[in-house]
């Protein structure tokens, strides 16, 4: 499997991010924080990582929510994927949200998201007239129904 070198820097105490087995696509990023963080029902939040990345041009690193915290305390990512740049430089911060209809306690250096790597490609357009036929066409949003 191909592996790509990122420069990392850590400004936590919390472990480097790390694949969890050897098939893992995501590393598990932590919470960076000082105390123990409340998210009240429906509440959001922006959670700091002490994380700062520098992808290569033509990379981009995923947030995406972890499963296990989505089914056991009802808190996921907004924004989800939420992407990365190549050229972001800042601290990588999670936008969580609490979706349960308890409060949920957030601590330091809880598992909170997974980062994905990603190869990226950009476009250039070809303004067009027309587009070519397909069977589906503009078909969409459930049109071949339920089963």
């Amino acid at each position: 499997m191909p592996v790509v070198q990122v420069k990392i820097i850590n400004q936590s105490a919390n472990p480097l991010p790390a694949y969890a087995t050897e098939g893992s696509s995501g590393m598990d990023i932590r919470a960076h924080l000082d105390s123990p963080l409340t998210l009240r029902p429906l509440e959001r939040c922006l959670v700091p990582t002490g994380l700062f990345i520098e992808l290569p041009v033509g990379f981009e690193a995923q947030v995406r929510p972890r499963s296990g915290l989505a089914i056991k305390q009802g808190i996921t990512c907004l924004n989800t994927p939420g992407t990365i740049d190549a050229d972001y430089r800042g601290e990588i911060k999670i936008i969580l949200i609490n979706l349960s209809a308890d409060a949920q306690v957030i601590q330091p250096g809880d598992r909170i998201a997974q980062l994905v790597i990603q190869t990226v490609e950009q476009c250039s357009w070809i303004p067009a007239e027309t587009l070519e036929s397909t069977t589906r066409n503009a078909g969409g949003f459930g049109h071949t129904g339920k089963h």
